[in-house]
């Protein structure tokens, strides 16, 4: 069983962080341990967590505050991405092991959640298609790399849907433009779609 650090460290991570409307707003210690079920101690605890991973300010006097993302964080997000993403693409197509079953169903999952409300769903399986690329290379020290950026990848994913109307929509397509290189065993094709997709993110939060 989770402890109560644990379950306020993912609901905060998963659920606080990547509210659009909480980016750069103070966090109420009570609140959220009321909402969670947890005294303040473990909110404290998962808090100083979060002040380690950057994602969340410790202001004196005033609390913690979910840190938003700057334009340089972005952009270093995004280019840290292109070359786990590129890589693995690449030695996949090499060994001919793209899991094209597992991207196909989680693409058709994505298509199911186009709905105002499913945004943050509809982010999550966003990260399981990319995650599952990188999984799939099976190196577990690169998995472990890729995975501490889910937060800000998922943070940076829902602002970009909320940002931008139809991107959703676009999303798919660029998806749909990966898997289809990825099919027809073009390393240098999947590599273009990839950048494509992340540069295409990129201009929507910077266009914020």
């Amino acid at each position: 069983m989770a402890s109560g650090r644990e379950k306020a460290y993912a609901y905060l991570k998963d659920t606080v962080l990547t509210d659009p409307e909480m980016q750069g707003a103070f966090l109420s210690e009570q609140e959220l341990a009321d909402r969670i079920g947890v005294s303040r101690t473990p909110i404290r605890e998962a808090l100083l967590l979060l002040a380690a991973e950057d994602l969340v300010e410790l202001v004196p006097k005033r609390g913690a505050r979910v840190t938003p993302l700057t334009g340089r964080e972005v952009r270093e997000l995004m280019e840290l991405r292109g070359v786990v993403e590129r890589y693995a693409a690449q030695q996949l197509v090499a060994a001919e092991r793209v899991p094209l079953e597992e991207l196909r169903s989680l693409l058709e999952r994505q298509r199911a959640l186009t709905g105002a409300e499913d945004t943050r769903e509809f982010i999550a399986v966003d990260h399981r298609f990319h995650a599952s690329l990188v999984s799939a290379v099976g190196n577990a020290l690169l998995d472990r790399h890729y995975d501490s950026l889910r937060s800000r990848q998922v943070r940076a994913g829902v602002v970009a849907v909320y940002n931008q109307q139809g991107r959703q929509e676009a999303v798919l397509d660029e998806h749909k433009a990966i898997l289809d290189a990825l099919a027809g065993g073009d390393a240098q094709a999947v590599c273009a779609a990839i950048d494509h997709h992340l540069e295409s993110t990129l201009k929507v939060l910077l266009a914020g």
